[in-house]
């Protein structure tokens, strides 16, 4: 398994994970978004056919008010604070509960830490968009913070000590 930014070479219109507005942001927005420097997208692909998107995940920076955090995280910060965003995160049915979400995962964990060494920030945050994929966030360590249903939180202490354990 390799991870890749997207580029011309990966089929991104074989690409198909059961929902349509992430296949339809793969394959008709994620390299405008790119190209812009709005957002990166990575693929997961495995070397021996480097053109087929296994899964794929998007990454790029926001702002978080600190009432969006959890309520220990909250009296820590300012009112605006800057975080990286896990945007998107697809497989393609095919390749689906064999941990390659898990991977991507890890892989965002690993570049927002990058981030936080070069730049500052003060952790990962991700939208789940259904209760399903809030769980799925929570087992990494994600935290939900109060009245906020969807948006979920992993700081940079937390961040290190899952990438160090």
């Amino acid at each position: 398994m390799l991870v890749q930014s997207l580029s011309k070479q990966h089929q991104r219109t074989a690409f198909d994970c059961g929902n349509n507005a992430l296949n339809h942001y793969l394959q008709t927005t994620a390299r405008q978004h790119q190209n812009k420097g709005i957002a990166r997208t990575y693929v997961l692909i495995n070397e021996a056919t480097p053109e087929k998107i296994l899964a794929y995940m998007t990454l790029t920076v926001c702002e978080v008010v600190s009432e969006c955090l959890p309520v220990e995280l909250m009296k820590k910060y300012p009112q605006r604070i800057p975080a990286a965003k896990l945007a998107r995160l697809a497989v393609d049915i095919s390749f689906q509960r064999q941990g390659l979400g898990e991977y991507l995962v890890v892989e965002a964990l690993a570049k927002t830490l990058s981030v936080y060494e070069t730049m500052g920030l003060v952790g990962l945050l991700v939208d789940a968009k259904h209760d399903d994929a809030k769980q799925y966030y929570l087992q990494f360590g994600f935290q939900a913070a109060p009245d906020q249903l969807a948006n979920l939180f992993m700081p940079i202490k937390a961040i290190q000590q899952y990438l160090s354990g």
